[in-house]
């Protein structure tokens, strides 16, 4: 039976790139010279964060990390923007989180979506991801175009499809 999988994944490789550009950018503009701004990606826990002296600084920061990661093509929606705080002196610090897999609320959701569509397909959530199978490859091309009609506060990704 043909099947395939709804995951939310994003390639760490080019987050990284995403950020070393921001960093090469930020040394290079005449706004930044002599500042503090620093950016770094935290692989192992997925954060991105970066520190600037005001919000003006903070906010181009984020705007030239979001152009870097767009044009890498990765959605946007991937990144979860925290809280500006403090960080001693006039510095100020953010946060940015991945959003990897499908959380267990988010699957339930996609699931009765599916369900309610009345397509002759099973969906079942699979730790981080949800499978997808029927008898027909039709009705799963039909699945794919109904949940990329909706819309989602994370990036889907379709694959491991198998007939």
């Amino acid at each position: 039976m043909p099947s395939f999988d709804i995951s939310s994944e994003v390639n760490l490789q080019e987050i990284d790139n995403a950020v070393n550009q921001t960093v090469k950018e930020i040394l290079a503009r005449y706004d930044f010279k002599g500042s503090k701004s620093t950016i770094e990606f935290d692989k192992t826990k997925k954060i991105i964060k970066y520190l600037a002296e005001d919000d003006y600084k903070m906010g181009a920061i984020y705007d030239m990390l979001q152009s870097k990661v767009h044009k890498r093509g990765i959605s946007l929606k991937s990144l979860k923007k925290g809280d500006i705080t403090d960080a001693g002196g006039q510095m100020k610090r953010c946060e940015i989180t991945l959003v990897m897999g499908i959380e267990t609320e988010k699957a339930k959701e996609i699931t009765k979506i599916i369900k309610e569509s009345k397509l002759k397909v099973q969906a079942q959530i699979q730790d981080e991801k949800v499978r997808v199978t029927g008898k027909k490859r039709d009705d799963l091309q039909d699945v794919m175009a109904l949940l990329r009609g909706k819309e989602f506060d994370i990036p889907l990704q379709f694959g491991n499809f198998r007939d």
